[in-house]
């Protein structure tokens, strides 16, 4: 088998990743693992789009559905999973296929960071933490400002997760977050990848594709599924999921049941605007686009393309 080689698929949400990951696993002997940040959570089916295991078609998928709801997960850990996983399906002599919509865990997956073990200080996160719910995000944003303004230039004050993971960094490690990052690469990729990106040059489309996603959501259970999950306790990365957010405000009478389907529409375009803005930073990825040309003609072209890849 070949030596460290990975197939990615990637795209925003909403553009037939998932159906292709399947065809594509079953035309080269490959096993799939997930790169969803989300769908790692048990019972977070629906919000997630998760693929069910009727719909497998008996493919191997890992890093799906295997973490409580209350559970925290990081980057870190999941390169750390998926890295294992990689050398285990190789080892099988099968070809290991990355699929997902995380940019950031792909990324970092791939690019050979190897992540510092004691970037935690859990007194200093309570403190921002209540820092944030006292003072306000602005607060927080300032102290960002004056420990790193190159990061801070980077991001937006109302990513507040990612405000207070980059204090907690710098704090401890006492370098910006250009040269943790910096310090933190490989000399060389691990792995030799080729990626495969899906989209629609009609945006229009994508979008469109999005909502009616929702409504279907929607009418297998969505709110239902909100509801329980809600019980549960889940952890500030679980809610991260869109879907349960709009739903809560729902449930709290601040909104009405058609606006939260609304606003699960309007963030889930806002994400995928997301995506796209991320994966456009890779000028490696082979892009498709759905509107553009037949389903036959883009499955000819990337067989042709693995073929090179693998040989």
């Amino acid at each position: 088998m070949e030596e460290n080689k990975v197939c990615v698929i990637l795209g925003p949400t909403a553009t037939k990743k998932t159906d292709f990951s399947i065809w594509l696993s079953e035309k080269i002997d490959g096993e799939i693992i997930s790169a969803d940040s989300m769908q790692i959570y048990k019972n977070m089916d629906i919000a997630t789009d998760k693929i069910s295991k009727e719909n497998m078609n008996g493919i191997k998928h890992y890093m799906l559905d295997f973490l409580d709801v209350d559970r925290e997960f990081s980057v870190a850990q999941y390169v750390e999973m998926a890295r294992e996983l990689i050398y285990k399906i190789l080892e099988k002599r099968k070809r290991p296929i990355v699929v997902g919509g995380t940019g950031l865990y792909i990324n970092c997956l791939l690019s050979g960071i190897k992540f510092e073990k004691n970037t935690k200080n859990n007194l200093l996160r309570e403190k921002l933490e209540q820092d944030l719910k006292t003072k306000g995000k602005d607060y927080i944003f300032e102290i960002l400002k004056k420990l790193d303004p190159e990061y801070a230039e980077k991001i937006h004050k109302n990513n507040v997760k990612r405000v207070l993971r980059a204090i907690e960094i710098v704090s401890i490690t006492k370098k910006s977050i250009k040269q943790n990052i910096e310090q933190s690469r490989e000399k060389k990729e691990e792995f030799k990848t080729l990626k495969i990106g899906f989209n629609f040059k009609d945006r229009n489309i994508l979008y469109e594709n999005i909502r009616k996603r929702v409504d279907l959501m929607v009418e297998e259970g969505l709110f239902e599924e909100a509801k329980k999950i809600l019980n549960m306790n889940p952890s500030k990365t679980a809610m991260q999921a869109i879907g349960y957010k709009e739903i809560k405000q729902y449930f709290e009478k601040k909104i009405s049941y058609e606006e939260a389907i609304l606003k699960i529409k309007q963030n889930s375009t806002k994400y995928a605007k997301r995506q796209l803005t991320w994966f456009k930073k890779d000028k490696k990825i082979h892009w498709f686009f759905w509107d553009e040309e037949e389903k036959s003609t883009i499955e000819k072209k990337i067989l042709q393309l693995t073929k090179n890849f693998y040989e």
